[in-house]
């Protein structure tokens, strides 16, 4: 039960941590860097096994009559769409003597407005020849589309002018024909003079719709000379190289983005614990220490000398713990089987010097029981012979699922203490210590925990085990009634700088000091127990407990 202070903290906490959603993605990093790789691969791939088609392009400059400095290219996209019409389509294939069909042909060219008034052609062909020609065939059938649609549009215009000059003609005569007419008097001279008006204002509108005319056909000799091919079409040359790269570029940074997004999504949706707070949260005690998992391949030296010297640290302190606690304690682990088993052979160790040790495995698979002992190294029973293992001996215990020899059948090293199958439980004397080794993955049989201690260190890897299932763990401990001392956590993230300690009632307290009375011992003596010493909470710095 954890303080109000702690439950305010957790009622405020984020939807989504975003410092843990970067970690979570952070630790997932051989997906999306699986996922970049493929699409590297992928690319290069496309473009060397579907090459690009032989291209040619060709630029034409157009001029257009309503040019304007501040266009936007509004202009320049109307020659694009027009480029792309079945009658430009058709004449370029008439030209080339194709019987193909425009609108098969329209999928192998394209268009594109590099300024107001260039524009690039881009054709594709079976050869560049074919290409390089097929280009040709559409600059010139554009240009002559475009030139006759100023031709004509210069034409109606004038006409259109003309029409209206020879209408203003025939009202003029019909004026001087009034003139001509007219008698004298006074309302006649008044008539003559509205006449005489009419015919001066006809005669100026005559003479400006033909020079309007004549404008209108002058101004399109300059836009049919500024309409013309200004880069005659050429093959493009294909570089394999170039294009691989281009095309391995996009595909890297497209599977980067895809295992980025697939990596945060299956995070959130996992909702697998990583940083030592929400562990420490979820287990409902504190983080005692940290760990990099053990690898499967020889570490560099460096790495060597970083994990021994946290091995060391760790055991010095789960051996203080052991030492002072008055009942058996068991190592559980959740997503690292092998990182505790080295945890538990270098306790042993440790407390070999004290006396006789026993491990009591608890691990599916041959990994401790049947394991060959050496002289002098602990003895290591099955968990099925847990029972039969005397209560004045101390427990550490290795326990899972199925419990099975996993111990015993590890190849021993010099030094390391002797791993027996539960055959040889019922020969361990009675003043031996006892360590157990367990599991609380899923499918785990609660009620055999508690033969391999009564009290218990929680061995987890960081975001393997979700956070319902870390509550499930809390959830049964709590009712086989064995208290977690702490949690060691296996593979952290590097640059995890939460705190990972839980306070328990008073102020000075650690999660995870018993509060059990001391119990009477096989020799009659009432063992007092004192509290542990390894529950200290780990430093919120680069300083902590590795």
């Amino acid at each position: 039960m954890t303080t109000s202070t702690t439950s305010e903290s957790s009622a405020a906490a984020p939807l989504l941590d975003l410092q843990a959603l970067v970690v979570a993605v952070r630790r997932r990093r051989r997906l999306w860097c699986s996922l970049a790789l493929l699409g590297l691969l992928v690319g290069a791939a496309v473009a060397v096994l579907l090459p690009p088609p032989p291209s040619a392009v060709a630029k034409v400059l157009v001029a257009h009559q309503a040019d304007q400095p501040n266009d936007s290219g509004t202009l320049i996209r109307t020659d694009v769409a027009l480029l792309q019409t079945t009658g430009i389509a058709g004449e370029a294939l008439k030209s080339l003597g194709s019987s193909a069909k425009p609108e098969d042909f329209m999928q192998d060219y394209g268009g594109t407005g590099l300024t107001n008034n260039l524009l690039q052609i881009d054709v594709t062909g079976h050869s560049d020849a074919e290409a390089v020609a097929r280009a040709k065939a559409l600059a010139d059938a554009f240009v002559a589309d475009h030139v006759r649609r100023i031709q004509e549009a210069a034409d109606a215009e004038a006409k259109a002018l003309l029409d209206q000059r020879d209408r203003m003609r025939d009202e003029l005569a019909q004026v001087n024909k009034a003139i001509g007419e007219a008698q004298s008097g006074p309302k006649a001279s008044a008539n003559l003079e509205s006449l005489f008006a009419s015919r001066a204002e006809l005669t100026t509108r005559i003479t400006d719709f033909g020079q309007r005319a004549a404008e209108a056909r002058v101004g399109t000799p300059r836009l049919i000379a500024g309409t013309q091919i200004v880069d005659a079409p050429r093959a493009v040359k294909q570089s394999l190289p170039r294009t691989a790269a281009t095309d391995a570029g996009l595909g890297l940074v497209l599977g980067l983005v895809l295992g980025l997004a697939v990596a945060a999504v299956g995070a959130v949706v996992a909702d697998r614990p990583v940083l030592r707070r929400e562990i420490a949260a979820n287990l409902g005690a504190s983080v005692i220490a940290e760990l990099h998992r053990v690898p499967r391949r020889p570490a560099r030296l460096w790495q060597r000398r970083r994990t021994r010297a946290a091995r060391t640290r760790l055991t010095a302190t789960l051996a203080r713990t052991v030492r002072d606690s008055a009942e058996p304690v068991s190592l559980l682990e959740l997503g690292c089987a092998r990182s505790t088993i080295v945890i538990a052979l270098d306790l042993a160790g440790a407390l070999a010097a004290e006396g006789p040790v026993v491990i009591v495995d608890g691990l599916p698979g041959p990994q401790l029981a049947n394991r060959r002992p050496k002289p002098g190294d602990p003895t290591v029973v099955g968990g099925e012979r847990a029972a039969a293992v005397p209560d004045q001996e101390r427990r550490l215990g290795v326990g899972s699922v199925a419990p099975g020899p996993q111990l015993a059948n590890r190849r021993p090293k010099p030094g390391d203490p002797t791993v027996v199958g539960g055959e040889r439980a019922a020969a361990v004397p009675d003043q031996e210590r006892r360590l157990g080794v367990g599991s609380v993955a899923p499918g785990t049989a609660w009620t055999d925990l508690q033969y391999l201690g009564t009290r218990t260190v929680l061995v987890v890897r960081a975001g393997h085990g979700s956070a319902a299932w870390l509550h499930t763990v809390a959830r049964q401990l709590a009712d086989q009634r064995i208290p977690v001392i702490g949690v060691v956590l296996i593979d952290p993230d590097p640059r995890d700088r939460t705190d990972g300690t839980l306070w328990d009632g008073p102020p000075g307290t650690p999660r995870g000091r018993s509060r059990r009375p001391a119990r009477w011992t096989g020799t009659g003596r009432r063992r007092t127990k004192r509290q542990p010493m390894g529950t200290a909470p780990v430093p919120d710095s680069g300083q902590e407990a590795r």
